[in-house]
């Protein structure tokens, strides 16, 4: 079976159709940049220009990088422009696209409930923490591998400001730190969140998973076990069509 997964994030709009039954990408992806500022119209062209790219015309699934509550609404949008808090997203992609069927959840949520199912925390139980670090960083926390909605941890409190401002990898290409430097700041991270949630797993995700042999060793003093993504940049789509899937839109 194969359903469109699309992955909003603040520097890129990216898509695919997705084999569910692989838990991979049924084609390479396609990728647009974010439109500056992205505002909900700018955003939704971007969006209608990846799923035109490969013609399609079934169901798709899409993230958004804050949160979405009852499956449509926006409340947050750290990384996008504000004009989209209340916007009903379903709505407006499903318009731009022509009628097309769409759902819409939380991105680093779709990633986890990806990672979980078909990567790194396969099987697992206990508490288990996704972290997405891309332009913000993103969190999905799993009990006994049910989802804990909207969780936004990336917005705790670090050194006076929000952590994704200090340890996100944008914030590491923004100030061109070191891999060993920014390591630092992700573990100081890790161990507040580590305080807070106590998870037995930290899955790393985002873009930075491809390269975790160049910080994840530096990272020190961390109980819990610590993994990139199996599913690495890619878990977003094959998590925002596996949302699809599991409503009414897809049959």
């Amino acid at each position: 079976m194969q359903i469109f997964g699309l992955d909003i994030g603040g520097s890129g709009i990216k898509g695919a159709p997705v084999d569910l039954d692989k838990g991979d990408l049924a084609q390479e992806r396609h990728k647009v940049l974010t439109p500056h500022p992205a505002t909900p119209d700018s955003v939704a062209d971007g969006v209608r220009q990846v799923v035109e790219h490969f013609g399609w015309t079934g169901p798709a699934g899409l993230t958004f990088p804050g949160v979405v509550t009852d499956g449509s609404t926006i409340r947050t949008a750290a990384n996008v422009d504000k004009s989209w808090i209340d916007t009903d997203a379903r709505a407006l992609f499903g318009e731009r696209l022509g009628g097309l069927p769409v759902t819409v959840v939380n991105d680093a949520d779709a990633a986890g409930v990806a990672e979980m199912h078909f990567g790194a925390g396969r099987g697992r139980k206990g508490t288990v923490l996704l972290l997405t670090f891309g332009t913000g960083i993103g969190s999905a926390l799993f009990i006994d591998g049910r989802l804990v909605p909207n969780t936004e941890l990336g917005h705790l409190e670090l050194n006076g400001h929000d952590a994704e401002k200090h340890a996100s990898s944008k914030a590491k290409e923004d100030e061109d730190l070191t891999w060993e430097h920014w390591a630092r700041r992700v573990q100081k991270y890790l161990a507040h969140v580590e305080m807070l949630f106590s998870p037995e797993l930290f899955i790393i995700g985002g873009g930075v998973s491809r390269k975790a042999h160049k910080f994840l060793p530096h990272i020190q003093g961390i109980r819990a076990e610590i993994v990139p993504a199996q599913l690495q940049n890619n878990a977003g789509i094959v998590g925002a069509a596996m949302h699809a899937a599991e409503t009414d839109i897809a049959g």
